[in-house]
């Protein structure tokens, strides 16, 4: 397919290493086995940045946050710079998002021709985080360990009602792409908010795992003064003093949780299956967002660089690309790139600027060599933090902390620092290097705190009088719809049929 049709499912806080090659074997998710099986799957794929906006913003532009200024999740994500919507859309294709996307500021498409419905996130700058005042928690809308004490059985929540529109709109898009009344060749985003906490599930996917023998972390949690600086600030953060969490509690988020993958896996099934039906086809990628710690250590959700957190599913299922697994680290920075390729669309008058590549080459048998770069600069931080991923080796490094170095072969829970090793210092003395290269930290730093100070003043300004918000509005031309006394009522039943009638 010289210009290929493209299916992209998104979800979100979905963990990567319960992705080795694709779904792990004892979780129930069909529909991505099946999509596995066929794909090129990134065994080592990780996020930009390990929280939803930045790691969103990065995957569509193919820039680190460094560089899209999008630091935390009431970043703006700036209307100038180009997606893979925009690029793709330049090229001829109809863009469309279902879902969820997290797009801060006024610009709600991104080059999105299309939104099919609102964001299940706020557009403005109210959960901006603060680098002035350390410590501080905004108990309003920080995360606390209260996903995890209420864990448990529903049958509709905010998640589940939000992501069941999500794939109502996207199975709906799909059928109305097969009549193609419009020619172009089409992008359709489909992105969901679970498995992100709370850790509640429906009881037809919550019974899949009564026996499940997963339902405890492999590493169990850490009295508060043997973690790491960074992981007592996330600690602090998510308020873990006011919680007392029991092994009941865990077993039941981590069982929430996986169902909530099982019922992931049916709503993309659904998708699919009108995919199927209507004989469409298209390149197909799947991907998260960020990954969740899920009680490894004791620490939950993300907002850290270890794998729970950092690592996410990848899987490209495309002719150019054979199935199988790639270990080679790869970013979701990558996807930008990737998609342009797969369609022979030009990134050359951005191209240096744009700090992801193409993944073609790695489903065609080339290896690579280069680092994969993470950033995290939100709540819980008090500094900037980066990380390389360079073969074997995780290095991370924060100005307020001692650097870390683990291997990823030998210790995959990282639980040996190996940086105060002396048989190690050479490698530790190449990444630091690799480090300095790649970043000025008192820069970097600087910037995220006049991004911080700037925002709170626009947002404590803007919520004064009059107020109006960013959040995106669905639109439905009801007058446009079904049958109406402008159109000729046999023209719009053959129209909107597929197949059409004889």
């Amino acid at each position: 397919m010289s210009t290929p049709n493209i299916l992209i499912f998104m979800v979100d806080q979905l963990n990567g290493t319960l992705f080795p090659d694709g779904p792990a074997e004892w979780l129930h998710a069909p529909n991505l086995k099946k999509l596995a099986e066929r794909s090129t799957r990134f065994a080592n794929a990780y996020t930009a940045s390990p929280l939803c906006a930045p790691g969103r913003a990065s995957f569509m532009s193919g820039l680190l946050p460094s560089r899209s200024r999008v630091y935390d999740n009431a970043a703006e994500f700036a209307a100038d710079i180009p997606t893979y919507a925009h690029h793709l859309r330049r090229a001829g294709y109809q863009t469309c998002l279902s879902g969820k996307m997290h797009f801060v500021g006024p610009d709600q498409m991104h080059g999105f021709e299309e939104r099919l419905t609102t964001d299940i996130y706020p557009a403005d700058f109210g959960w901006t985080p603060d680098y002035r005042k350390p410590g501080e928690r905004i108990d309003w809308w920080y995360h606390n360990m209260g996903s995890v004490t209420g864990a448990g059985v529903a049958e509709i929540s905010n998640q589940m009602e939000y992501d069941d529109e999500v794939a109502y709109h996207a199975t709906r898009k799909v059928y109305d792409l097969a009549r193609r009344h419009d020619a172009r060749p089409w992008c359709l985003t489909v992105s969901f908010t679970h498995p992100h906490d709370p850790y509640v599930a429906r009881k037809k996917y919550w019974d899949l795992y009564e026996d499940c023998a997963h339902l405890l972390p492999e590493v169990p949690a850490m009295a508060y003064e043997d973690h790491d600086p960074h992981s007592q600030r996330i600690f602090d953060a998510n308020d873990w003093r006011s919680f007392n969490i029991t092994e009941e509690d865990i077993r039941r988020s981590r069982r929430a949780y996986f169902a909530n993958i099982s019922y992931l896996d049916d709503k993309i099934g659904e998708v699919m299956e009108a995919v199927e039906a209507t004989e469409q086809e298209a390149v197909i990628l799947f991907v998260s967002d960020h990954g969740d710690m899920l009680g490894e250590r004791g620490l939950w959700f993300k907002m850290c660089f270890y794998d729970g957190s950092a690592r996410v599913p990848l899987m490209i299922a495309a002719p150019e690309m054979a199935p199988g697994r790639v270990d080679d680290p790869v970013s979701t920075i990558d996807v930008c790139p990737t998609l342009c390729d797969l369609a022979q669309v030009s990134m050359d008058e951005v191209a240096p600027w744009v700090e992801g590549q193409s993944l073609v080459p790695l489903g065609q048998g080339v290896t690579r060599d280069e680092p994969v770069a993470m950033e995290y600069a939100a709540e819980a931080s008090y500094a900037p933090l980066v990380s390389l991923r360079y073969g074997k080796w995780k290095f991370n490094r924060c100005a307020l902390d001692p650097d870390q170095l683990f291997d990823m072969d030998a210790d995959p829970q990282e639980r040996v620092n190996l940086a105060g090793k002396p048989e190690h210092a050479g490698t530790l003395a190449q990444l630091q290097a690799k480090a300095e290269a790649r970043w000025d930290l008192d820069r970097f730093d600087a910037d995220v705190r006049e991004s911080q100070a700037r925002r709170w003043v626009v947002y404590e300004a803007l919520r004064k009088g009059g107020y109006y918000p960013w959040d995106y509005q669905p639109l439905q031309k009801a007058s446009e719809r079904y049958m109406r006394n402008h159109m000729d009522l046999n023209v719009v039943e053959d129209n909107q049929r597929f197949p059409r009638g004889e």
